[in-house]
C-alpha cells in the first residue's frame, strides 16, 4: 500500500498545528486530526481522503492557505479541505456568525459527494466524542467551552449534520455518530 501522500499530509498537519492545544483539553491539537484519519479509515482506504482528514483544519485554524494545500497535495485534496472549512462572514465575529456558518455547512454537506461526507463525518464524530467525554466529566458546563453556550443550538447543529450525512448510514462511524449525539442530547 502506498501511503506516501497520507504520510506527507500527517507531517504537514503536525507542523501546521505545532504548539496548538485542543480547546480546553490539555493535549496537542494534532490528536483531533489524527483521530479523524482513524475514523475515515473505517470507511475508506483512499489515501487522498485520509490525507484530507489529516489536513481538514489546517486552513481554518492555522496560517496555511488553500493555495498551500493545493501546491503541496493537489486539487482534489485541496477541494476536500475547502469543503470541510467554515465560510468566513466578513464583518461578523465567529460568535455572531456561528448560526450562519453552521447553516451553510449543513446545506453544503447535504448535496456534497460521499468523499466530502466521509471527511466531514470523521471530523464531526471526533468532535461529538470529545463533547461526550467532557459532558460525562463536567455536565452542562461543557457548553462554556464554546463561543455559543446554548446546548439547544449545538443539538440543532449536530442533528442537522446527521441528516446531511445520512447516506453514510450503516457505516460504523455514522452509527456511532448518531448514538453519541443521542447520549449528549
Amino acid at each position: 500500500m502506498d501511503t506516501s501522500i497520507l504520510d506527507k499530509a500527517i507531517v504537514f498537519a503536525v507542523k501546521a498545528h505545532q504548539g496548538a492545544e485542543r480547546k480546553g483539553k490539555g493535549y496537542p491539537y494534532i490528536v483531533h486530526p489524527m483521530e479523524a484519519v482513524s475514523i475515515a479509515a473505517t470507511m475508506t482506504n483512499d489515501q487522498e481522503l485520509l490525507a484530507a482528514a489529516a489536513l481538514h483544519d489546517t486552513v481554518e485554524d492555522t496560517e496555511v492557505t488553500l493555495k498551500d494545500i493545493e501546491r503541496e497535495f493537489g486539487k482534489r485534496i485541496a477541494g476536500l479541505v475547502e469543503a470541510e472549512s467554515d465560510i468566513v462572514f466578513e464583518g461578523k465575529s465567529r460568535q455572531d456568525s456561528w448560526r450562519l456558518r453552521k447553516e451553510e455547512a449543513i446545506e453544503r454537506l447535504s448535496s456534497a459527494s460521499n468523499e466530502v461526507k466521509i471527511v466531514a463525518l470523521a471530523d464531526k464524530l471526533s468532535n461529538i466524542r470529545a463533547i461526550y467525554r467532557d459532558y460525562q466529566a463536567i455536565g452542562d458546563k461543557v457548553w462554556d467551552l464554546f463561543c455559543v453556550k446554548d446546548a439547544a443550538s449545538h443539538e440543532w447543529h449536530f442533528r442537522g449534520l446527521a441528516r446531511a450525512l445520512a447516506n453514510l448510514k450503516g457505516t460504523f462511524a455514522y452509527d456511532e455518530f448518531i448514538e453519541t449525539i443521542d447520549k449528549v442530547f
